[in-house]
């Protein structure tokens, strides 16, 4: 990458640091999750920026993948674990970030050890070093905690335009050769449960991408595209902005069941803790550098 596009990623992830940070003042028990995950998403666009993604606001058992629908009425309970992952865009430069907040008070350590694992990743990631050794220390600080990583989660390079780029780092040791090069980005993304490891697709999905280009019957369906491409590209995209654009609830139903249908567009189903175990997560994109790394969302 020239120090230009360098520079752009060093810009997202500044402003992903600032508005995780100032976000976390909205998560309390009462509070809508649509309010709060649309408040996030106008503070990055305030900021200049566009979301990577729709922000994920997922609770308790739930680890990744939920944004409301756009007629949620649900809110925080005081007994909720509660998950925000938000993504930067700059003209294709891309931050992704997460924390967790305990409403409950209870469940600290489980917060705890998905933000010391990711702490103790980023301490050895540099040029050479493997990911399958940085999903080991992952686990390992996990299960110090007496919780298990989730083992089919990762973490994920990135690259213009592309979130996910390919190469993942696990959240447990693998034999997995790939090493890390100076001029590589990636997300580092533990999570920690008290459950048994492994989570599961939902039906439920909110979020979806563009997949594989084909020909489209519906005119309305060839609308939904044309605004999609021109304002989200190939990153991912939530059903309720779409319907923001599209009023009618009915044609962007049937006009997603087509286009899901044709694979033009796939779906990021809702995932959930197979035994319904609490899950935690902390994430930060980091820079290879020279002799290590460089937090860009720190």
């Amino acid at each position: 990458m020239t120090d230009m596009e360098i520079e752009a990623f060093r810009e997202a992830g500044k402003i992903a640091s600032k508005i995780r940070e100032d976000s976390k003042r909205m998560i309390m028990a009462g509070e809508s999750k649509l309010d709060i995950v649309e408040t996030i998403e106008k503070m990055i666009e305030e900021e200049g920026a566009k979301p990577a993604f729709p922000v994920n606001i997922s609770i308790n058992d739930i680890a990744a993948h939920y944004t409301p629908e756009i007629d949620s009425t649900d809110s925080l309970e005081d007994s909720d674990l509660v998950k925000i992952d938000l993504g930067i865009d700059i003209n294709g430069a891309l931050s992704d970030t997460a924390y967790t907040i305990d409403l409950s008070d209870a469940n600290g350590k489980l917060v705890s050890a998905a933000e010391e694992a990711l702490e103790n990743a980023i301490k050895m990631i540099k040029p050479g070093t493997k990911v399958g050794e940085v999903g080991e220390v992952i686990e390992n600080t996990i299960k110090k905690y007496e919780f298990l990583p989730i083992s089919n989660l990762s973490g994920h390079m990135i690259k213009s335009n592309e979130l996910h780029a390919g190469v993942e780092i696990p959240n447990i040791k693998t034999n997995d050769p790939y090493q890390f090069k100076e001029g590589d980005i990636f997300a580092v993304e533990p999570f920690a449960t008290n459950g048994t490891g492994y989570v599961e697709d939902l039906d439920e999905v909110g979020i979806f991408s563009i997949y594989a280009p084909s020909k489209i019957r519906m005119r309305q369906s060839r609308k939904i595209i044309e605004f999609v491409i021109k304002n989200y590209g190939m990153l991912p995209f939530a059903e309720r902005w779409v319907r923001k654009e599209f009023k009618s609830k009915l044609l962007v139903s049937v006009a997603f069941k087509e286009l899901l249908q044709n694979h033009f567009i796939r779906g990021y189903p809702i995932l959930r803790e197979v035994s319904r175990g609490l899950v935690s997560q902390a994430e930060h994109t980091i820079l290879i550098t020279a002799d290590g790394c460089e937090v860009l969302t720190r």
